[in-house]
């Protein structure tokens, strides 16, 4: 059990279903997730800190038939089935050229200056936040009830034609399955480290 620092501090509950007991899931239900709980997700993760306030991720909502038999074929055998049984996948994607949003986005300086004339900073930036966009995805998911199975197992390059093909500058990042998990289809919680294993207080 997790000491509780502060007054304003989540319940336990609240901590196990979003982290100690929740899974990444293999397997799903036969249990919609509407667009209602989509948009709720959004409105959640929409909130999580990036730099300079920057909106990078793009995220395509996995749910018709046509587009879930356009991201079976990119893949990875072992996330076919995976993919199929979902009610939505997430394609968590990223604009390189995020800093044109800037002006409004961040409107405190012109902070779109500074990502002009370089892509290659562009493409780092926009990866990190769209990862931390994509974290902030799967906490708000969580903690609207629902489960998440993240992967990388796909071709990027085809999913970047499937889904994002009218803009070469918006890229994949990961995929990420949403909604009622089945338990059967897990296993076992592999081992977490004790905090001296991997961190140091300088």
């Amino acid at each position: 059990m997790t000491k509780q620092f502060h007054d304003q501090s989540l319940s336990a509950d609240a901590l196990d279903q979003i982290f100690r007991e929740a899974r990444s899931y293999n397997g799903w239900l036969d249990k919609p997730v509407t667009d209602e709980q989509l948009h709720a997700i959004y409105e959640l993760l929409k909130m999580g800190p990036t730099s300079a306030n920057m909106q990078p991720a793009r995220i395509v909502w996995v749910k018709s038939d046509e587009a879930k038999a356009k991201l079976l074929e990119c893949v990875s055998e072992g996330n076919h089935d995976k993919v199929k049984a979902a009610p939505v996948t997430a394609i968590i994607g990223y604009d390189i050229d995020f800093h044109e949003e800037l002006p409004w986005l961040f409107p405190h300086t012109d902070a779109k200056s500074w990502f002009e004339g370089d892509e290659e900073g562009r493409k780092e930036g926009a990866f990190r936040n769209s990862s931390l966009q994509g974290a902030y995805l799967m906490i708000a998911a969580r903690a609207l009830g629902l489960d998440c199975g993240p992967m990388s197992g796909f071709d990027q390059d085809a999913v970047d034609k499937a889904f994002f093909g009218d803009n070469p500058k918006h890229k994949s990042n990961f995929i990420c399955s949403i909604g009622y998990g089945d338990k059967t289809t897990i296993f076992g919680r592999s081992p977490r480290p004790d905090f001296d294993t991997f961190n140091v207080i300088a």
